[in-house]
Formats: C-alpha cells, structure tokens, sequence
C-alpha cells in the first residue's frame, strides 16, 4: 500500500525537516505484519514528494489471523497487501511519530504553520459509500478529488469496486494532515487489524482534537473507529460537547485508565517513596503522571519492547524536558521474568496491566524477579476482574479483554495469589477497587498494594 505526500511551498525540501527524514536517505522500519518504507520520489525546492510504502507479509498476516473467526481462504486471499488501511495508520505513527506532534527543532516556526499540501492514496477503501471520503475530507477544508476502480477494466459491465483512487489537496498544517490521514483511513476502511479496546478512544481523541467535536460525520467516525463497539462509542462520545444529551455510559468505560492510573499515582505518594519502578511501563502513561510530582526524584520504565519504549520517548517529550525532569527519568528495555540488577535499591514499583500478560504457569519467574530479588518497599499491582467482564454486553462468555491476556483472574484468585505472594517474600498486602463497582460482580480493576515487613 502507498502513500505520498506532496509540497511546493519553498524551498519545498523543508518537508524532510518536518517528517525528520533525511530525502537523500530511504528509511525502512519493521512492523508486526512486514515492513514500512519511507522516502523521497522528487525532492526539488520547487516540489518535495516523500512516500510511505508499506510491504505486507501475507505469511505474518495470515498466522495473525488464526483462530479469528475468518473463511479458510480469508487471511491468504484478501486486499490487505495493498489497500490503505489501519496498516497504513501504524506505519504514519512509527514513520512520522514526531511530525504527529508538531515539533520540528530545525523549523519549529515552520510546523506551526500552514502549508499546501498534496495527498495521494492510489488504492483506498470505501466500504458501502464511495461518496463518504468526501464528506469525511471535504468538510476539514480538503479539495476531494476520487476515481473509483472497476472490478476489472476488461469487464466494465462488473461495474466499480470499493477502492478509489484518492487525492487530497488543503493549505493545512502537517499535524492536522497526519492526525486526519491517521484516524480516518480506517474509518474508511471500517476495519481495524489489531485488538480495540479502551485506550484507543484516548488515540481517537488525542488525534481528534481540534477537529472532530464538530465535525458533521462524528458518530460514524467514532463508531467506525471503535470498531462498532457500543461500550466504547458511550465512553467516547461522553467526552464531545453534546455529551448530556447522550445515553450515560457504563461505568466500566468512564474514563477507567485515567482512574486506574490515578489510583497507582496515589498509593505511590502515599507510601512515601521517592524512587519507583515502572515495570511495564508501556507508552509511558503513568510515568506522564508521576514525573510531575517532586516526590519522585528517580524513575524508571521498564518494557520488553524497545518500539513501544521509542514512543514512550516520544509520549513524554523527553528530549524537550528540562535537564532537572530528563535526569529523573531512566527508559530501558527488559524482562520480568529474569533477574536484573538495575531494579534493586528502589522505594517502590508498580505492575500496572502487566501480570495478565503472562502465562499463569510463569508468574513464578517474575514474583522471585520482582519480590525476591529486587524487593523494593512498596509494590502496586493492578488486574482485570474476569467476574466484571459480564457487564461487557460485546465480549463473548469466556473470552478475554484483551486478545494478548493469558489469563483473567476473579476477586478470590487475585487475592488468593496476592496473599500468598506476600507471605512467601514478607510482605503485607491490602485491596483496593478501581473504577465503579458493581454490587455483585465487585470493579472493574483489582489493585493489591503489597508493603515489605520490617525483618
């Protein structure tokens, strides 16, 4: 699939300065599903064209699509090679995760400003409306020019297929473009590749600020988005300016991350500590929360991911920190399950969303990691309860949350688990509920604030 993006604003070769690649160098990166390409076609300072390809590996899509619920020849016979789709939306974040934030140290003044731009998407979807990439540019102030494809040009009477050939042309600046291509391409598509839960309505509303509250198409934006998830359509539509007019949402999507994280902040202050392990830390959402506090005068974020540490990176704004906040800060790549010497000596640390992420026969290896060996004064743990899952109308009896959780323990599971923790590696250990409980099936997350006993 193939995406380009076109200026003559001069010298139009400022364009590499604002995505932060270099025209006189390809750049290729990997994803889950093959490979992203980014580089430069014509780059003149009259006209500066860069463009991402995206190289899908049938092989890795396929076994990826194992076990879906798809038709035998489904996950080997399919467009998704070569129509723009939310493959195309993962590699503008990994290509352009920095222009997405509009700073560009080289030409900061530039970045904030509007430019002419150009897109073009050879092969786009657009499912049951070929009208609706217009609606869904036009009103954002892009000139919308589209050619659908016929099925076949040998066989006009077969009519059109659902793909288009899409050119895009606005004075607009390149964060508003790269935030519009990144949520409504798979609004076009109306589909998504990966698992949706909760935290993408952060990234619908996150890339959707500024634009989206008003935008005519905002229902069928969001409800395409989230993937026709009722629960998670309620929680994101609770956030617009109309949000009294709307049928209340369920407790279980009212803001539950920033509540969970909220509740972690907490009991961290309130055990007094002031160096803390994230283990876990993912995109850096509770580190965004704890480095404020002057409390905190050592952090660290730990990830098995050095690609979701690089966003982490780049969600805090690392390098645009003061060097007081920068020197507090420690981001490193690393395992739970093997001993580390990096993670002794610290006051405290927390687990948040992270055991469900391993095999239950293999939590043994992280409680000796965390508990026995690196043992820090306080430890925060947070899980889902499985029993809360029945208030999920949209997830099937049995099934997880998420399609990567290993297991989902009830209320009586993790404290069973958690005591014995405790009593095994002297600690003490309290329970919190996070989010709205229910009267029989108890919240949605569990919490476990284990305190190391004097020896």
């Amino acid at each position: 699939m193939l995406l380009t993006i076109s200026t003559i604003h001069p010298p139009a070769t400022d364009l590499g300065y604002l995505l932060h690649k270099n025209p006189a160098r390809p750049f290729t990166f990997d994803l889950p599903v093959g490979q992203g390409h980014v580089f430069y076609p014509e780059a003149t300072p009259e006209r500066c064209t860069v463009a991402l390809l995206v190289e899908v590996d049938p092989v890795a899509l396929s076994r990826g699509r194992q076990g879906a619920g798809s038709m035998p020849l489904e996950p080997y016979v399919n467009d998704r090679p070569y129509a723009a789709s939310s493959f195309l939306s993962s590699a503008l974040r990994e290509a352009f995760g920095t222009a997405m934030t509009g700073r560009s140290k080289e030409r900061p003044e530039l970045a904030a400003q509007e430019l002419p731009f150009e897109v073009h998407l050879p092969a786009l979807p657009s499912r049951s409306d070929s009208d609706l990439a217009r609606r869904l540019f036009g009103h954002l102030g892009y000139t919308v020019t589209s050619h659908p494809h016929p099925l076949d040009p040998q066989f006009p009477e077969w009519g059109e297929s659902p793909y288009l050939d899409l050119t895009l042309s606005a004075t607009v600046r390149l964060k508003d473009l790269l935030a519009h291509l990144y949520v409504l391409i798979p609004v076009l598509d109306d589909t998504k590749h990966y698992y949706v839960d909760e935290a993408e309505i952060d990234k619908l509303l996150r890339h959707g600020e500024g634009w989206l509250d008003g935008h005519p198409e905002r229902e069928l934006i969001t409800r395409r988005y989230l993937k026709h998830r009722r629960a998670l359509q309620r929680a994101a539509q609770a956030h617009f300016s109309d949000e009294d007019a709307l049928e209340p949402p369920r407790p279980v999507t009212l803001n539950l991350n920033d509540q969970r994280l909220e509740a972690v902040k907490g009991a961290l202050l309130s055990s007094g500590a002031s160096s803390v392990l994230d283990l876990g830390c993912g995109e850096g959402n509770l580190l965004a929360r704890l480095l404020p506090e002057r409390q905190f005068t050592r952090l660290l974020g730990l990830d098995v991911s050095p690609r979701v540490l690089v966003r982490a990176r780049e969600n805090l704004r690392l390098d645009d920190l003061p060097g007081s906040y920068r020197d507090r800060l420690t981001l490193t790549q690393g395992s739970l399950t093997y001993r580390d010497t990096r993670l002794r000596g610290y006051d405290a640390a927390a687990l948040v969303e992270v055991i469900e992420h391993l095999d239950e026969t293999r939590l043994w290896t992280l409680e000796r990691v965390v508990f026995g060996d690196a043992r820090p004064g306080s430890v925060v743990v947070t899980t889902p309860n499985e029993e809360f899952n029945a208030r999920w109308a949209s997830l099937p009896a049995g099934d997880t949350r998420h399609e990567d959780h290993r297991f989902e323990w009830t209320r009586a599971q993790f404290q069973e688990w958690a005591r014995r923790v405790a009593s095994e590696f002297g600690y003490a250990v309290t329970f919190t509920d996070v989010g709205e409980a229910d009267e029989r099936l108890g919240p949605p997350t569990q919490m476990a604030v284990f305190r190391r006993e004097a020896s």
